[in-house]
């Protein structure tokens, strides 16, 4: 039922809108709201904050939903399984009821920003800094490539508190705090309905009532989320994969080419058999980490394993299906081209796959 009401959503209130909201840059905040309405944001928190208080499936099904209907501005996933878990686990009573309703409803949309221009996947090397004055931090810095960037009203910002690993906290800085600017709206291949920014940082305030956990705990805190974050993205390449072969199968079952349909082609026929099976593998291998995440097991490396695994295969399925498609593969009104341009940062952000790769080199010993 909880499937059927996220499908009618995205049908009747997303879809018809999403290729305007491409040209715009970004997704109207009342779509958010409707979404917070019918419980599809942080469908697992505790019903006191305004969540439904169920397990983390539901959380999946909104994820899956938006990728079969290739709405990638709208990115809850995001705000909901990625920036909204930190308030969750790490902020104290005090702030969870000043955050969490508003994040739950749709009012207050989330963003983290860790990446810098000078510090990507090396998170240790930021350099954005927050200096203790007594009852605030001063905040000087620049963010980049910040999904939800326009939009946000929340930023959880990773800035140095001391030095190395251990000197780094988080600080919650708010819409409307004097020195904090968006800066360019970044123009990106694919995910065009997606607001992503730089975040400018000029001698801003931030109460000391906006840290985020204890201080110099920024980055064990950051670690230990993102085996969330590269979980969830693997749900939505999986998706997105099974999107991109259910419409591959229809258009060559359609389209004729020599006599015949293009599905009836030995070749047409073997290579799409060849997707059919990798991505029935992947998806019980995908679902067996899913449960594990859910059961509280710790899945670091499978989380890194299953993201790779995921990404990458998309990236290839959705290269071999465009091809079936011929030159109309290449005209924007198809969607095999638009999953072709959208999925080509999924094996870069929430860490690049050589990242992934290092990480689990750990279950080989090596």
């Amino acid at each position: 039922m909880f499937r059927n009401t996220v499908r009618d959503f995205l049908e009747r209130e997303v879809i018809p809108f999403h290729e305007e909201w491409e040209k715009a840059g970004e997704v109207p905040r009342e779509v958010w709201l409707r979404a917070g309405s019918l419980g599809m944001i942080c469908p697992n928190f505790p019903e006191e904050y305004g969540g439904l208080g169920v397990d983390f499936l539901y959380n999946i099904i909104v994820i899956e939903e938006l990728a079969k209907a290739q709405a990638s501005g709208l990115f809850i996933s995001l705000h909901a399984d990625v920036v909204a878990p930190y308030l969750l686990h790490y902020a104290n009573e005090e702030q969870k009821k000043r955050w969490l309703p508003g994040v739950i409803d749709g009012s207050k949309i989330l963003a983290i920003a860790m990446t810098e221009p000078g510090a990507g996947s090396d998170l240790a090397s930021i350099t954005t800094r927050a200096e203790d004055k007594g009852d605030y931090f001063l905040l000087n810095g620049q963010k980049t490539f910040i999904s939800n960037g326009y939009l946000s009203d929340l930023v959880i910002v990773a800035a140095r508190t001391g030095s190395g690993q251990g000197g780094i906290s988080l600080l919650v800085v708010e819409r409307g705090m004097a020195g904090f600017e968006r800066g360019r709206k970044l123009k990106k291949i694919g995910l065009h309905a997606q607001d992503t920014a730089e975040l400018i940082f000029t001698d801003v305030k931030v109460p000391k009532a906006n840290l985020l956990g204890k201080l110099n705990q920024g980055f064990r805190y950051m670690m230990q989320s993102l085996g969330q974050e590269r979980l969830v993205l693997a749900v939505s390449n999986m998706a997105s994969a099974e999107r991109v072969l259910d419409i591959t199968v229809q258009y060559v079952n359609e389209r004729r080419a020599f006599g015949k349909r293009i599905g009836e082609f030995q070749n047409t026929r073997h290579k799409l058999v060849d997707i059919y099976v990798e991505q029935e593998c992947t998806r019980a291998f995908l679902d067996r980490v899913i449960l594990a995440h859910m059961a509280g097991e710790k899945t670091t490396v499978e989380a890194s394993m299953v993201k790779l695994q995921c990404s990458e295969m998309l990236k290839r399925h959705v290269d071999t299906c465009l091809q079936f498609f011929g030159g109309y593969g290449f005209m924007m009104e198809y969607p095999i081209a638009k999953a072709y341009i959208d999925t080509r940062v999924q094996t870069i952000y929430a860490g690049t796959s050589e990242i992934m790769k290092e990480i689990i080199t750990r279950n080989l010993g090596l």
